[in-house]
């Protein structure tokens, strides 16, 4: 999976040289946390996001009355408010990329650029939808998680276990668990009846079942 197959295709822009108030209201009625930059020749020049337009509002500003606070607002631009150096990812870079590239900058999106045109954006919305979708979180099922021994074969040995009695995996995640050499795998299993699924992954030696549900 790749960024191109989860990301907002031909995102809302906004100008270098609108005013904040117009950002700001673009967010609201489009109902988006993050606005990629651009300017007269439609290069990607910045990102502005909903905290980075508050940040430059004067506090000052505050004592003023409604129409001079918007009188003064409008002459403060996006470019005065947006991130100048922001981070990119290609849209054919893996989908766990993009995640690892957001949690390291520890930022909430990401433009895609195709060459140095702009054709979409990532955002932590969507990756936490990729994740719902790859732990099976909207399909109907029995789910699993087990934890088993960091050796080959093991996840050959759960798979078979299930498709032996005609169970079909939904969707599988793994990562390590809190105990050295051993690693959680959560599942979701469909078209098998749930005490016929435990009995047959008590069945497997030193795979630990530690949670089941009917989804």
């Amino acid at each position: 999976m790749f960024v191109k197959d989860q990301m907002t295709p031909h995102p809302i822009t906004v100008m270098a040289d609108s005013s904040i108030l117009a950002a700001q209201r673009i967010m609201k009625e489009n109902n988006v946390r993050h606005l990629p930059v651009l300017n007269k020749t439609g290069a990607l020049v910045g990102l502005v996001t909903r905290t980075s337009l508050e940040q430059v509002r004067p506090s000052k500003l505050t004592t003023l009355s409604i129409y001079e606070l918007s009188y003064q607002l409008d002459k403060i631009t996006v470019r005065d408010a947006m991130v100048r150096k922001v981070v990119t990812v290609g849209e054919d870079v893996p989908i766990e990329q993009a995640a690892r590239l957001m949690l390291e900058h520890k930022i909430g999106s990401l433009p895609v650029l195709r060459g140095e045109r702009l054709v979409g954006i990532i955002t932590d919305t969507d990756l936490m939808r990729t994740m719902l979708e790859l732990l099976g979180a909207r399909q109907p099922g029995v789910r699993l998680t087990l934890k088993v021994p960091d050796t080959a074969g093991e996840l050959a040995r759960v798979t078979a276990a299930i498709a032996a009695e005609h169970g079909d995996i939904g969707a599988m995640g793994t990562l390590p668990s809190d105990e050295p050499l051993k690693w959680w795998v959560v599942l979701k299993v469909r078209y098998m009846d749930r005490d016929c699924l435990v009995a047959a992954i008590k069945g497997l030696p030193e795979v630990e079942l530690l949670d089941v549900r009917s989804e």
